[in-house]
């Protein structure tokens, strides 16, 4: 939309005239209406620890790989930066300073890999962590529901839940 455009806007909504802002919308009568799809439809986000652990794997060999064959060029590349440097020529400067950021982007990339390697590592541990968390709070709800839960036992009966009466001590089991 032209300033302009704007401002003829703003001044015909100020005067009471036809125009009126629409933000983030369309014209009612401008098409038909779809309802938004269901997101139970694309089925459910699932990654099981196999996968984690592919991930953490693939990182952390791409990790060595990228010391062990990434860095081969650096030391040769700087060796013959400083011969250049030493015969005079404005290449060798050059030739330094990309060695320099080769190895920086080098060391950037690793980090990354070295991070999602631990990051899986770490998130396996805590999903294990969770469902057996999740698995305990679950199994106590049902025992709790259980005492709360009237329907348990017949109607104008104590809930066997809690046990039945001692009659001697005038507690219940």
């Amino acid at each position: 939309m032209a300033w302009d455009e704007w401002e003829q806007l703003k001044s015909e909504a100020a005067a009471g005239g036809s125009s009126r802002m629409r933000l983030n919308q369309l014209d009612p009568g401008s098409g038909p209406v779809r309802p938004a799809p269901d997101p139970g439809q694309y089925g459910e986000l699932k990654a099981n620890q196999g996968d984690l652990a592919k991930i953490g794997t693939h990182a952390f060999d791409l990790y060595n790989d990228l010391w062990d064959k990434g860095r081969r060029a650096v030391p040769t590349s700087e060796s013959a930066a400083g011969t250049l440097s030493k015969g005079g020529f404005a290449l060798g400067g050059a030739l330094r300073h990309v060695a320099l950021r080769w190895d920086e982007q080098l060391g950037s990339l690793r980090d990354a890999c070295a991070h999602i390697s631990n990051h899986m590592t770490v998130t396996k541990k805590l999903h294990v962590g969770d469902d057996h968390y999740i698995r305990r709070q679950m199994s106590s709800i049902d025992v709790l529901d259980a005492g709360f839960d009237e329907r348990v036992g017949e109607p104008g009966k104590p809930n066997a839940v809690y046990g039945e009466k001692d009659e001697k001590k005038g507690t219940k089991d």
